[in-house]
């Protein structure tokens, strides 16, 4: 339970740092507007898992020798992505207006990592529903905050949100290898 709330945090990562800079650039917001925002990050970073564990469902009992090779190096990848993508100033241009079509873009841009690891779910024979509830909730709660957040602290913690992501993603790749291969 404990990794799988580390790993709903890191993915909502992405999520978060958008949701900084939508309240930091949209001072304004309604109560309303802001449980939207979180609702459709949280909606979608919850769904793509379930898409990624579909996928990966199909061909997991081809790869289960070194499927922890596989989860490895795509959450150590996604992890490196996201600490790369944290020194890249793009939040502020992405967050053009906030439409219905604007916040979905951004939320499946956010959480097209929560796919890749739905695929590693498959090969862990993890609860699909139950994590992907968890990951969606901890989305949502974390985005109501960030959009919150970023209203009073602005762009500072945009980038240190994703660093932590990355973090949390290559230490949880790094735990599965170690685990599965008897090293840990």
């Amino acid at each position: 339970m404990e990794m799988l709330l580390l790993l709903a945090v890191a993915l909502a990562m992405d999520s978060v740092a958008v949701s900084i800079a939508i309240g930091s650039k949209y001072k304004e917001l309604l109560f309303s507007k802001i449980l939207v925002i979180a609702a459709v990050f949280g909606l979608s970073q919850g769904a793509m898992p379930l898409a990624g564990y579909l996928i990966g469902i199909s061909f997991s009992g081809y790869v289960q020798a070194y499927d922890h090779w596989i989860a490895f190096v795509l959450l150590t990848g996604l992890g490196g992505k996201m600490l790369y993508e944290a020194y890249q100033d793009e939040f502020d241009e992405e967050v053009t207006d906030l439409s219905t079509k604007t916040l979905i873009t951004l939320a499946v841009a956010t959480s097209i990592d929560a796919m890749a690891v739905g695929v590693t779910f498959a090969f862990l024979q993890t609860d699909i529903y139950f994590a992907s509830a968890i990951i969606a909730l901890v989305t949502f709660a974390l985005c109501f905050g960030a959009v919150t957040i970023g209203k009073k602290l602005g762009s500072l913690l945009e980038s240190k949100a994703e660093i932590l992501g990355g973090v949390i993603l290559i230490g949880l790749g790094c735990k599965i290898l170690l685990e599965h291969t008897g090293w840990l």
